[in-house]
């Protein structure tokens, strides 16, 4: 085997240079950017811990801030939490699993600037269909883009985008469980919620930990549904359309790159406290 391993690199090599320039060299591009003040790329200087003294004064960045946390929660709680509904329910079923598969999956396929496209019509409130349920139900019109409803209304096509997604790797991991555990915990009488409580989720809990990182770097991520749905305007401007702004509009990528940069450290930190508190001793099997 030790002859073989220089085919082994052969064929890490190409994705090894794909993240190399797809993501290492950008990032690290970004941490020098983020010494500089910048106008464009060729018109910068260099200014140290500026930009990131900046941060801690930015109330834009404070309030894109809590705006990503209140969708992160929703994401964790009913994207993550009805993946997993769904999951337990396929998985207890023995007919039509491939169909449930696929037609709970079928969102993610969908362009995420499509969804949004859609939910537009939705909310629109003149011709919305929303709106149109309502007044046929002879219920006033709602403005669902307004200051108070917007980040909820830009939460929805947001949790059910990748419901599905979750959904697959949910399924995936307690197709791994040996039904020995099940016909046991039968025999104990232990159906139902119990079971799912008692067994399935400790015995999945390692994939659980990888979800729940999944979908808190994604939703750090999170632009198009807020950018197309709401324009990021009526206090819905979340991390990724502010360091939009500021690096694309305002042409300031020194201080977006900063932006950057405080997003992965705020990913990595919400990454570890979330496994940290999931720490438990997991079911092998």
């Amino acid at each position: 085997m030790k002859g073989d391993r220089k085919y082994i690199w052969i064929f890490l090599f190409p994705m090894a240079a794909f993240l190399t320039v797809f993501l290492y060299y950008p990032f690290f591009k970004s941490v020098y950017f983020s010494f500089y003040r910048t106008k464009g790329f060729f018109d910068k200087k260099f200014i140290g811990w500026d930009n990131y003294d900046r941060l801690f004064s930015d109330k834009l960045l404070g309030a894109a801030t809590l705006h990503t946390l209140e969708i992160l929660v929703y994401v964790l709680v009913f994207q993550v939490g009805i993946a997993l509904v769904l999951a337990v329910m396929v998985d207890n079923i023995n007919k039509f699993k491939g169909f449930f598969r696929s037609v709970f999956f079928f969102p993610v396929v969908i362009s995420g600037t499509a969804i949004s496209l859609l939910f537009v019509l939705f909310y629109n409130y003149n011709f919305g269909l929303l709106n149109s349920i309502l007044a046929n139900f002879g219920l006033e019109k709602v403005l669902w883009l307004s200051e108070n409803n917007a980040l909820k209304a830009i939460a929805v096509p947001t949790v059910w985008h990748y419901v599905g997604f979750y959904f697959v790797l949910f399924v995936t991991a307690m197709s791994k469980i040996p039904e020995d555990y099940y016909d046991a915990a039968k025999l104990e009488g232990i159906t139902g919620v119990k079971k799912m409580v008692k067994l399935t989720i400790p015995l999945i809990l390692s994939d659980i930990k990888v979800v729940i990182t999944l979908a808190i770097t994604g939703t750090l991520k999170v632009f198009d549904f807020v950018w197309v749905i709401s324009r990021a305007q009526n206090g819905t401007d979340v991390l990724g359309t502010y360091m939009y702004k500021k690096a694309m509009v305002d042409q300031n990528f020194g201080y977006g790159s900063t932006v950057a940069i405080y997003m992965v450290v705020l990913g990595v930190v919400i990454a570890l406290l979330a496994n940290r508190l999931l720490k438990s001793e997991e079911i092998t099997y």
